[in-house]
């Protein structure tokens, strides 16, 4: 497996990951603010359902193999379970794991850059800006800057 490849599956794992864990959110939230935060987990875990379809697509069109199964995935993913069902608690756990996978993209399109893959450098340039926007909107529903 190329370093390119396995910069999307490491991606794709956690974005799978993080797709799951908002699912859970999605089902799980309580307190104040239920009714828009069941409304925007459910946006969002959509959004990133789309998302690891786009990264394993493009794996395929490498001719990789993307990942067989839950197995796989969570042998690779970093996104940890959630902890608790209180919205403002997950709004931050949630938050956290949108910086951290930008953070993580940041340095899988360099990867790619060094490859000269420049369609997987922009697919993760794309996938950079829409963490930071649902890490940037998380953060201001709880009232924290950044």
């Amino acid at each position: 497996m190329s370093n390119v490849a396995s910069a999307l599956t490491a991606i794709l794992a956690d974005t799978y990951g993080l797709a799951v864990k908002t699912h859970a959110a999605h089902w799980n939230v309580t307190g104040t603010g239920f009714f828009e935060l069941h409304g925007a987990f459910g946006d969002q875990y959509e959004a990133l359902l789309e998302a690891a379809d786009d990264l394993a697509e493009r794996l395929r069109a490498l001719g990789d193999i993307a990942p067989l199964g839950l197995k796989a995935l969570t042998k690779t993913s970093t996104i940890a379970d959630l902890d608790g069902t209180d919205g403002k608690a997950l709004v931050a756990q949630l938050a956290k794991d949108h910086a951290a996978l930008s953070k993580a993209l940041s340095k899988a399109v360099a990867v790619a850059q060094k490859a000269d893959d420049e369609a997987t450098a922009d697919l993760f340039i794309g996938r950079i800006e829409a963490h930071d926007k649902t890490a940037w909107m998380l953060n201001a529903w709880a009232g924290k800057k950044g």
